[in-house]
Parts: C-alpha cells; sequence; structure tokens
C-alpha cells in the first residue's frame, strides 16, 4: 500500500456572531489497494462538550489518558471528520456522506475535498452508510430534499433501516438524541424505495463486504474493502477516537448507545485488527484517519499510517 496526502484550501466559514475565520485544509490522503484506490476525505470536524463522550469515566482517570494527547481539562473535544472513498473499476463508492449544512457549521464540507479529486456528486455510483447519526447521514440530500448523489445507489444494513425509520423512536430515544431520529427519519424516507438493505456477511458490492459492529449503534456496520491479496477496513464509529477507545477500550463511551454491546464490539475488533496488523480507516480518528492498532500489553495505541 503507497500513501499520498494532499491538502486544499477552501475559503472561508462564518462562526456564531459574525466572526469569520480562515476555513480549515480539507484534507485528502489517497492509499493504493490492490487494483484500487482509497481516499479519506475530510468534511470537517465536530465540536462536542466533553461529557457527551466522557460523562460516564471519572475525570481523573480519563485526564490520565488525556494528558498523552494534550487533551486534559479540555472542555470541548474536537474529533475530525473523514469520509472514505473507494474507486475500482467503474465503482466510485463513497461510505457515509457527512453532515450536510444543517448539522454543525464546523462540519458538512466533503464537496470541497471531493472538488480537489475533480469529482462530482453525479459521479458517485455508490453511497454505503456505516450507521444513521447525523455526522454520516445528514449529507445525503440537497437543498430540496433530494438525494443529493442523484446517480448512486444507496445502501444500508437492515437493523439499522429498520432502527431510524421505526415511528415510534422519538418516544423511546433519549430527549437529548431526539433530532438525530426526526433527521434521520426523514432523509431515509427519501431514499426509503431505493434503498439497498442488507445483513452481516454481504457483499453489497464486489470487493466490499458488511461486518457487523454494533453497540454504537443498533446496526452499526463496518466493512472490509478488498482487492487482489489486500484489504482495508472501513470502521466507521465503532472505534470512536485515536485515546480511550485505544487506551481503555473496555471503558464507555458516551456517544455510543449501547454501552455495554459497544464495549464487546470495540475490544474484539481492535484484538482482532491488531493481531493481522490490519490497516483500516476510522470517521472520527485524527485527519486523514488511516491507521493501524498496536497492541502494548493489554491496551492499544493507534499508529498513523506513514
Amino acid at each position: 500500500m503507497k500513501l499520498t496526502r494532499r491538502t486544499a484550501i477552501s475559503g472561508m466559514i462564518a462562526l456564531a456572531g459574525g466572526t469569520i475565520l480562515p476555513r480549515l485544509a480539507w484534507a485528502n490522503a489517497t492509499l493504493t489497494v490492490g487494483s484500487g484506490t482509497l481516499d479519506t476525505l475530510s468534511d470537517g470536524h465536530l465540536v462536542l462538550p466533553r461529557d457527551f463522550v466522557l460523562a460516564d469515566i471519572p475525570k481523573a482517570d480519563a485526564d490520565a489518558v488525556l494528558a498523552d494527547f494534550g487533551l486534559a481539562d479540555a472542555d470541548t473535544l474536537l474529533p475530525d471528520c473523514n469520509l472514505t472513498l473507494w474507486r475500482d473499476g467503474d465503482r466510485v463508492v463513497l461510505f457515509d456522506a457527512g453532515s450536510g449544512p444543517d448539522f454543525m457549521p464546523t462540519a458538512g464540507h466533503v464537496m470541497a475535498a471531493m472538488d480537489a479529486l475533480g469529482l462530482a456528486p453525479e459521479d458517485v455510483t455508490d453511497i454505503v452508510f456505516t450507521h444513521g447519526h447525523p455526522d454520516h447521514l445528514w449529507g445525503v440530500l440537497d437543498d430540496f430534499d433530494e438525494p443529493l448523489f442523484a446517480n448512486a445507489q444507496h445502501h444500508m444494513g437492515q437493523i439499522e433501516f429498520d432502527y431510524w425509520t421505526d415511528p415510534g423512536l422519538p418516544d423511546t430515544i433519549l430527549p437529548e438524541r431526539l433530532i438525530f431520529a426526526v433527521g434521520a427519519a426523514r432523509r431515509l424516507e427519501v431514499l426509503a424505495d431505493t434503498i439497498n438493505l442488507f445483513a452481516d456477511g454481504a457483499e453489497i458490492i464486489p470487493g466490499v463486504t458488511a461486518r457487523a459492529t454494533f453497540g454504537h449503534t443498533p446496526g452499526h456496520m463496518s466493512f472490509e474493502v478488498a482487492a487482489g491479496d489486500e484489504m482495508i477496513v472501513v470502521l466507521g464509529d465503532c472505534i470512536a477516537n485515536h485515546h480511550i477507545a485505544f487506551a481503555r477500550p473496555d471503558w464507555p463511551n458516551g456517544s455510543d448507545q449501547d454501552t455495554a454491546t459497544a464495549v464487546a464490539t470495540r475490544t474484539a475488533l481492535l484484538e482482532q485488527l491488531a493481531d493481522a496488523d490490519t490497516v483500516f480507516a476510522g470517521f472520527h480518528l485524527p485527519t486523514p484517519g488511516i491507521g493501524r492498532a498496536k497492541r502494548l500489553g493489554e491496551t492499544y495505541e493507534f499508529v498513523a499510517l506513514a
């Protein structure tokens, strides 16, 4: 595998209160995998209150890990958002659709990264969703509530689709996540008649196989992307950061909807990835989000691909 990194500056960004700041350099990394090309494309970053992720971990314990990453005592976390693009033959496959314009002003900018590659939304042949959270799904529609990727086949796991389209979900989801449910239902209603639904183990596109990584959401999927003798795993959010998720995968993450299942998924997956020295792409790992898991005794370390 050969990794190439690029960046592109894309104008300015306006924040609340009228402050104008230079937009971040939207990063792109290109990795050759067999006969195909895998790119990670920055959609920007999220701005999350510390407690959204770390509320269930004693502050002193969390800070002991976060200190190594310069994040001890941070009130706000700024996780990167990296979409994965796979091109092989006539297929142009985008894993997740990003945040779009309606979630956070610091995210929803993947079109700038695509433009830097000379790609337009109509060039995409397939959109493959890892799960239905806003930063992965909300970018799927245009300003007229029509599919932005007009020529693409959309794919989502059956369990995940059923969860977000359940009419009773708004009555059972945590109040602070009600907007997640409403936003997902609206977008999936548009796609409902044409979306391809699949189960664990399905080869949804030649060379792209779904692997259940439940817990972050009820039907969260990761994907093995293979070409020839080479493979990379697209993780989504089952390993959702580069610090505590690796150093203490057994600790809860507040962004997971089913804590116990997410912990079991994360600990088993890290063991597999480390033992096999598998290269993976993580949505919220530091841009460009590609690397390996290195075992450190009973724990792990994220090692970015050089």
